[in-house]
């Protein structure tokens, strides 16, 4: 006979335990593709028929410091964020934004054209488009 007892519903049970681990832990990332909070830029990815398009959130970055370059299917943006400023004689008491230089590494899907990359930097936003290569695209075959 087993010393344990369970008198409750068991996944009721599971998922009042996963809420304590998120509260005691904070909010890890929820999967391994998941990104910390705390790295620079943060990255949205996604996919059309076309392209690859990545938006990188990068507020307050001059676009002269970045640079995106590609290179054996991985690309990767690095650039530099300067501080603010305090006047004379301040002395820091808490800093919670980044400054500093910066690297991302994003790794290409296989379809990914190399040649065919665009990067735009509006209002605090680096948009890159990476076009997919013709022969990945999908098409539609006319059944005779």
């Amino acid at each position: 006979m087993s010393d344990f007892y369970f008198g409750g519903d068991l996944f009721q049970e599971l998922d009042r335990m996963q809420r304590q681990m998120s509260t005691l832990f904070g909010n890890l990332p929820s999967s391994i593709r998941s990104s910390r909070t705390d790295v620079f830029p943060q990255l949205n990815i996604g996919s059309t028929d076309d392209a690859v398009e990545i938006v990188a959130f990068a507020p307050g970055v001059d676009p002269a410091s970045l640079e995106v370059t590609v290179d054996k299917g991985t690309l990767t943006i690095s650039g530099e964020r300067n501080g603010e400023t305090l006047p004379e004689g301040a002395r820091t008491y808490a800093k919670e934004r980044f400054t500093g230089s910066f690297r991302r590494v994003i790794e290409l899907p296989q379809n990914a054209d190399v040649d065919k990359v665009q990067a735009r930097y509006e209002n605090g936003t680096l948009s890159i488009t990476v076009g997919k290569r013709e022969a990945s695209k999908p098409r539609a075959i006319t059944i005779q």
